[in-house]
């Protein structure tokens, strides 16, 4: 449910400068992004919706190295992880003892919520913002609804929570077709850590079984 699936940046913007038009925060934040190497920190996930009108709370963390390497591992309330080596991406289902492999997403792949974190993605090329209320970002940050300019056959909009003093990208959230909503609260945010292309290559555990080209996770 990941990529079902993430940000950040490098100049930052005064409260007092918050810039009243949303197309121009919408390109300052991307102007950020476009400064960033990579970034890690943890992250909640929520997803409420959906067909079944489930809610679900998952934690983990996160690490990315732009453009295109991904890990995203969950810890609770079950282990299993997203890894993305900018070729292939590799879902470990611990429980199951299972590792999908697929594709790596890329740029063609519509509004995955992961890939403009990935810098596979422009904000404010790709997207039409507007103000508007999230419900679930922290008190203070500044939302954005994005709406593809370009249909997508998954999601409908996505919007993110900026911080008003570091223009820093906190809260992601992205709306499905089918009525559901997956949103990530991001904290403890570091970048530019320097990070190896080593810590995004995914090896093999034994004893499990490997499904290739199967779905990407959303």
């Amino acid at each position: 449910m990941l990529c079902s699936a993430l940000a950040l940046l490098c100049v930052a913007v005064p409260a007092a400068q918050a810039p009243q038009d949303p197309m121009t925060l919408a390109a300052r934040v991307q102007q950020r992004y476009n400064g960033l190497k990579d970034f890690q920190g943890d992250f909640v996930q929520t997803y409420e919706g959906g067909v079944l009108r489930t809610k679900t709370t998952e934690r983990g963390t996160v690490a990315i190295k732009r453009p295109g390497r991904m890990r995203w591992v969950y810890s609770k309330p079950e282990r299993k992880e997203f890894v993305s080596d900018g070729t292939r991406l590799y879902t470990y289902l611990v429980a199951d003892k299972q590792v999908i492999v697929s594709a790596a997403p890329g740029p063609d792949d519509g509004t995955i919520p992961a890939l403009f974190l990935a810098g596979q993605g422009d904000i404010s090329r790709d997207y039409t913002p507007a103000f508007t209320p999230l419900p679930g970002a922290a008190p203070g940050l500044v939302t954005l609804k994005l709406t593809p300019k370009k249909a997508d056959p998954d999601y409908e909009w996505l919007g993110i929570g900026i911080d008003r003093k570091t223009s820093q990208i906190q809260y992601l959230v992205a709306a499905d077709r089918q009525g559901g909503k997956s949103s990530f609260a991001f904290t403890n945010l570091k970048e530019n850590r320097g990070l190896s292309d080593k810590d995004f290559e995914f090896r093999i555990p034994r004893g499990v079984d490997v499904v290739p080209n199967g779905a990407r996770a959303r």
